[in-house]
């Protein structure tokens, strides 16, 4: 019997509950057409602290073997671990993890060599097809030579390549409270902040999938409320939280409160493009702060505005050989570590910034956070066309208000903007507003959400 992958196979990645929608035999199947895909004679594979996780990566790897592929195993990671690992090997690359979902989920991140990403028009849907024929009318035949495996630990490789694009030597003392929540960031923060002038106090560092204390998404502002504590009980300098896999990383001021990862982004960007003569483009998708291309136009750089979501930010960052990349999402992405995100990049960078010179970390920030925004608020919507349509129509006979359609609609004016775009996997609307002050904001946010929701 056919698989159905309908629901397993995204647009970026694979995931689904385990063993209800995959197995380990499912696993096997795509270990074996991504070698297949991707033409690999070598690959890389690595996992998160979920109980699935070893399984099924080994089930991937003997899939991989039998199509003739040498493989790499590289244990427990980060999945910008992982995105090290295919770059410095020169090899694609398979994550699996589920990133902040719940414990009976599991997925593969999958990437081509240097980290390059594999989505559905780069792979995934021939993935998807020959996994599906396949578990139809069985498994391919094995290939002559059957692959090699090998073990390799890249913990240590990856700290030093992540601390040689930072300078951190010069920083003052800070103490930092790193809420991990069970996820990835137990494992790599220790590793990479060793040696550091860092008073780290640990929040959740036990690897553990099955989440016992919070879900691992720091967007969620229910997910960093034992942080926020934590940083004003401990009297601390800053909070950073992990999502489960350790790409994202999510920060909090001195007050306890979260940081916009807009402002992160403009932060990132003036001292990315201070390490690049004053020069450079950086990408931004058009959900961030009008702050992030106001500083890097600020500090002699190119910004570039793009849709959500990481195969664009990618692709743009590839076609115009951008040195950064930040989403309001809070992916970080860097032409020095293959275009890839991670979030414990843009965590140094924090560190550097705050630890070179006296002032708090708010204080600091005040000149990348020049706005108001609303969140993301998403509206469970019956037909997403129509509203689009609806709000454009309210909206069009204003001389003051101009439109795009990049990625779902925007509404902008001199004082405020606003976008409006469809989940790809449910029936939601997202909605984003931003303005010069309060008062505006909320009156913008609450006349779009009324046309988003009637």
């Amino acid at each position: 019997m056919v698989a159905d992958l309908s629901q397993l196979v995204k647009a970026y990645d694979v995931r689904g509950v385990v063993p209800d929608q995959w197995d380990e035999s499912l696993a096997e199947l795509f270990g074996a057409a991504f070698v297949q895909v991707t033409d690999a004679d070598a690959i890389v594979i690595g996992h998160d602290m979920r109980p699935s996780s070893p399984g099924l990566a080994g089930a991937f790897a003997r899939g991989a073997q039998a199509r003739g592929a040498d493989v790499t195993l590289i244990g427990l990671c980060s999945t910008d671990q992982l995105y090290y690992a295919s770059g410095t090997l020169g090899v694609p690359g398979a994550m699996f993890t589920a990133s902040h979902n719940p414990a009976q989920y599991n997925g593969i991140k999958l990437c081509r060599a240097g980290a390059a990403p594999v989505g559905q028009d780069t792979g995934l849907a021939d993935i998807r097809g020959l996994v599906e024929r396949w578990s139809e009318h069985g498994a391919p035949t094995p290939a002559a030579g059957h692959g090699t495996l090998t073990e390799r630990d890249t913990l240590d490789d990856y700290a030093a390549h992540l601390l040689g694009l930072v300078d951190l030597t010069a920083i003052r003392p800070l103490k930092v409270v790193v809420d991990a929540g069970n996820g990835m960031g137990g494992h790599t923060v220790p590793t990479v902040f060793q040696g550091l002038p860092l008073d780290v106090v640990p929040m959740y560092f036990e690897l553990d999938g099955t989440f016992p204390n919070h879900e691992a998404n720091p967007l969620d502002p229910a997910n960093i409320v034992d942080l926020r504590a934590r940083v004003l009980a401990e009297g601390a300098d800053l909070g950073l939280a992990f999502d489960g896999d350790a790409d994202r990383c999510f920060v909090v001021d001195e007050r306890g409160t979260g940081v916009s990862p807009s402002a992160v982004t403009a932060l990132v960007a003036e001292r990315e493009l201070a390490r690049n003569g004053g020069k450079g483009t950086v990408i931004h998708n058009l959900i961030t702060s009008w702050s992030v291309p106001e500083v890097i136009r600020e500090n002699g750089g190119t910004p570039v505005r793009t849709r959500v979501g990481h195969s664009f930010i990618k692709a743009e960052m590839a076609e115009h050989g951008a040195i950064f990349g930040g989403e309001h999402s809070a992916h970080y992405y860097f032409r020095d570590f293959w275009n890839a995100d991670t979030g414990m990049l843009a965590a140094l960078h924090v560190l550097a910034a705050l630890g070179g010179q006296p002032g708090t970390l708010s204080a600091l920030l005040t000149s990348y956070d020049r706005y108001t925004g609303s969140g993301e608020i998403n509206s469970t919507v019956a037909d997403q066309a129509d509203r689009l349509a609806a709000i454009r129509a309210a909206y069009g006979d204003r001389e003051d208000v101009t439109f795009d359609e990049l990625d779902g609609l925007t509404v902008a004016s001199t004082d405020w903007w606003f976008n409006v775009r469809a989940s790809n996997t449910e029936p939601l609307l997202r909605l984003n507003v931003e303005a010069r002050d309060e008062a505006t904001m909320a009156a913008v946010r609450d006349e779009a959400l009324a046309l988003v929701r009637a």
